[in-house]
């Protein structure tokens, strides 16, 4: 009989990452959402989950299980994981902390397995293996030159191990007596196999049979991409799961049946005595398949899994290049398959469906609608170059559309920006040229980027190479590491026009979804322009009200910091820097503070932020890649101004100014034009800034604006953007509104009125800067001549030959009056 489903087991909400089945009744878990699970049998196809372990604060990546023993009449469960401890709880767990706690290991423990009379090898990032007895370290497995992914305990005394290195080690106690070279890539699976040796499963997509001596008898391909674990049946087939969805059973050196999972990853496989499979994936599920129909799952339940299954798209290069014309229709599945796992596509109608043949039951199977299949028939010319695709892009009601050509191998932001400029359209719309291509090009194969090619699939989804460095979370400087390839636009900064109508807040495309414009004007009804303009009033000077940047897209801006976070969890050379659950906890709830805030400004949640969310974001500025940390620039801001009594601790507010010019990278050499990466940051760091400085700000001795203002003058103004320019200006105006309430200190003072001087001394085309720059210096000329504490001559006769020349640069109506009018206060 074929195998089919059994149960599915639906607990974890994050990636199994392994499993084990000691016996037909019990099941252990273990899981990326830091907890495992112990599963028992309470019917012929069900198991409940009797047990939580919370085997520590970060992902779980190995579980194991020892026999029963005294003080553990159940057995044990062991678990390793990031915080690089073993912990060995006794079932059923009920304290919930572990009876013993193995330490040793310096990163990640990745690997374990038990032998029967006891004995633990667990295998870590550290690049050894290490083999414990009665919960205590016996041997030091030194060898391996990268990681040990797998290990094997053939008996207490004798144990093989796999390795990012490509290669096999035998170890007889503490001593490396032979070493199996043949895998091209990293070793990811062992498994024994009686009388022959033991298999072994890669990277490279190959399963191979060896011999104790060291010969390689056969290898089994068929898998089309890295295998991630194997095991052996009672019947000695071999099980075998990986990156391309599927759980294959070997026979005889042959693929007998392929079982297709919903899921990107089969992480782990495991056999029960009763020569059940137990299976653990990306999408959170543990799943049981059975040969024996007494034990598979009803049928509605079945039919449901089969429609899951065939309703997943595939992308068209796990398939293979194909052109839609030369298909076959359905009656192509007439005919046999050749062998299992055979994949068939067919057309019907305008899509494409591929199928796969099932030798257990000789039929096709549905695995997938092939979304799309670019074959060499389907060339387009465009300016006399051939291309995947050709598409018309309509920008503009009654005009003809403009052609937007992309070649399924180039980065579908290269092809978009490239658009974007020849057709001189804002580039605030690349985000949403690039998800237009992406929609009607999904399932393209559109070139492997750095983040695809050197991210691990064992934390991720793509190739695992050692030695990288550990800084980049899969996506070189510009670029967006989860994807891989999509870069991040910071929001432009549209033009101010001259008036009438007044001059508006700058402007940008939303950075959480791309297309859309987004406002990051002040909270007050208008701007220093729109006030003078719209009041008419014959002096604008003082103007008392502060700006601020507090309207944001927070589910989005949230949505983004998850992806983030989970792209880093991913990556073999990250995983560390993700969230903890305690700091993902304060996140949640400040967002969950600022959702309400934003949308509720005059009525905010009663239970307030408080210096524990601050710490923990400043935690995730110091440790993020700064490829990623946009989020939390974003998020910064809007804390920044929501949240004032959370950070009003001195020494906390100077710890997370210092996380926020970490984040733009503020003390690295400054060059034109902006990396786009730094240019975002930059922006976030000072629109946060300017909600500092807001009504209820009190500066008190003013030492700690001062110290911002030094910081801020460390920037040559002239590779500033003009969105940056606008809100540098923003934060001096701000202060100008603060040294309208209370008597500025001297220093800060002088200080301010020279960064407000050397704006408007070099800026020529951002006309909003220079503005507001103005009514900050009239502000302090004003307070200045209030307080009878005079401006400096030098800032007088300097200010005075810059106001004369400022209308020449600007000629606008509303620069040149207030400029006549600052000069008269001074």
């Amino acid at each position: 009989m074929p195998y089919k489903l059994s149960a599915s087991l639906s607990a974890h909400s994050s990636d199994v990452r392994a499993v084990v089945a000691p016996t037909d009744d019990l099941i252990l878990s273990a899981s990326r959402d830091t907890t495992a699970i112990a599963w028992a049998r309470t019917g012929s196809s069900s198991f409940t989950q009797t047990t939580t372990l919370h085997a520590g604060s970060r992902y779980i990546n190995a579980v194991a299980y020892l026999p029963p023993a005294p003080g553990a009449p159940e057995g044990y469960a062991v678990t390793g994981g990031q915080d690089t401890v073993i912990n060995v709880f006794a079932l059923p767990s009920t304290k919930g902390e572990p009876n013993f706690s193995l330490i040793g290991h310096t990163d990640n423990v990745c690997a374990l397995h038990t032998a029967e009379d006891g004995t633990i090898i667990s295998g870590s990032w550290d690049k050894t293996a290490k083999v414990w007895k009665d919960f205590q370290l016996l041997y030091d497995l030194v060898g391996h030159q990268q990681s040990v992914w797998t290990v094997l305990a053939i008996d207490g005394g004798q144990f093989l191990t796999g390795s990012a290195d490509n290669t096999i080690k035998l170890w007889k106690q503490h001593k490396n007596v032979r070493t199996y070279p043949g895998h091209t890539q990293a070793v990811r699976g062992l498994a024994l196999i009686t009388d022959i040796g033991f298999a072994s499963c890669s990277n490279d997509s190959e399963i191979r049979i060896w011999t104790m001596e060291g010969d390689c008898v056969y290898t089994l391909s068929g898998h089309t991409s890295f295998v991630y674990s194997i095991s052996v049946l009672p019947n000695g087939d071999i099980v075998s799961g990986g990156e391309d969805r599927t759980v294959r059973i070997w026979r005889d050196g042959e693929c007998a049946q392929t079982l297709v999972h919903p899921a990107i990853s089969v992480w782990t496989v495991g056999t029960m005595p009763n020569g059940d499979i137990v299976t653990g994936c990306s999408d959170g599920v543990v799943r049981v398949f059975s040969t024996e129909e007494q034990r598979w799952a009803p049928a509605d339940q079945l039919k449901a899994y089969d429609d899951l299954v065939a309703a997943q798209a595939l992308p068209a290069q796990q398939i293979g290049d194909v052109k839609k014309s030369d298909l076959p229709g359905p009656e192509a599945l007439e005919q046999p398959g050749k062998k299992a796992g055979e994949v068939k596509m067919i057309r019907r109608g305008e899509s494409v469906e591929a199928h796969q043949w099932d030798n257990a039951s000789a039929t096709w199977q549905k695995i997938g609608d092939v979304v799309d299949a670019v074959g060499s028939g389907r060339k387009q010319l465009y300016n006399g170059r051939e291309y995947d695709y050709v598409f018309d892009v309509d920008v503009q009601e009654g005009a003809p559309p403009l052609k937007l050509p992309y070649n399924a191998s180039e980065n579908p932001y290269t092809a978009a920006q490239r658009f974007l400029q020849n057709n001189d359209l804002p580039l605030s719309y690349l985000d949403e040229v690039v998800r237009f291509i992406e929609k009607n090009t999904a399932g393209t194969t559109i070139g492997a980027s750095a983040g695809e090619q050197f991210a691990d699939p064992y934390t991720g989804a793509a190739r695992y190479q050692p030695a990288q460095a550990a800084g980049a979370a899969g996506g070189s400087e510009f670029m967006d590491p989860f994807t891989g390839a999509s870069r991040y636009r910071a929001p432009a900064t549209v033009a101010t026009p001259p008036p009438p109508p007044p001059p508006q807040p700058s402007t940008g495309g939303d950075p959480w979804t791309g297309g859309s414009r987004y406002s990051s004007s002040a909270t007050s009804p208008v701007s220093p322009a729109q006030h003078m303009q719209t009041t008419n009033l014959v002096n604008v000077i003082p103007v008392r009200t502060p700006l601020s940047f507090r309207q944001a897209h927070v589910s989005a801006m949230q949505a983004k910091l998850y992806q983030f976070d989970q792209a880093l969890r991913n990556e073999i050379s990250t995983g560390y820097l993700a969230m903890y659950p305690q700091e993902l906890n304060l996140i949640d709830e400040t967002f969950t503070y600022l959702a309400q805030a934003v949308s509720h400004p005059l009525d905010p949640p009663s239970k307030k932020l408080t210096s524990n969310h601050i710490d923990a974001i400043i935690q995730l500025l110091e440790r993020w890649p700064q490829s990623q940390i946009f989020p939390l620039m974003d998020l910064s801001r809007l804390v920044l101004a929501f949240c004032p009594t959370a950070y009003a601790d001195p020494a906390l507010r100077s710890r997370f100014f210092a996380a926020l010019f970490h984040g733009a990278s503020w003390n690295e050499p400054w060059s034109s034009p902006l990396p786009k990466q730094r240019e975002t940051n930059t922006l976030f760091l000072l629109r946060s800034l300017a909600n500092v400085f807001q009504d209820g700000t009190t500066l008190k001795d003013g030492a700690w604006v001062q110290e911002v203002l030094k910081t801020l003058g460390e920037v040559p103004y002239t590779v500033l953007t003009n969105s940056l320019r606008v809100s540098l200006a923003t934060i001096l105006f701000n202060i100008s509104c603060s040294g309208l309430r209370e008597t500025l200190p001297t220093p800060l003072r002088d200080h301010l009125v020279g960064l407000v001087l050397e704006i408007l001394n070099s800026e020529k085309t951002e006309g909003e800067a220079a503005y507001r720059a103005l009514v900050a210096l009239g502000d302090t000329a004003y307070a200045a001549k209030e307080q009878q504490r005079p401006l400096t001559a030098e800032h007088q006769n300097t200010a005075k030959q810059i106001l004369s020349a400022l209308p020449s640069t600007f000629p606008e109506v509303r620069i040149r009056d207030v400029s006549k009018e600052v000069s008269a206060l001074l």
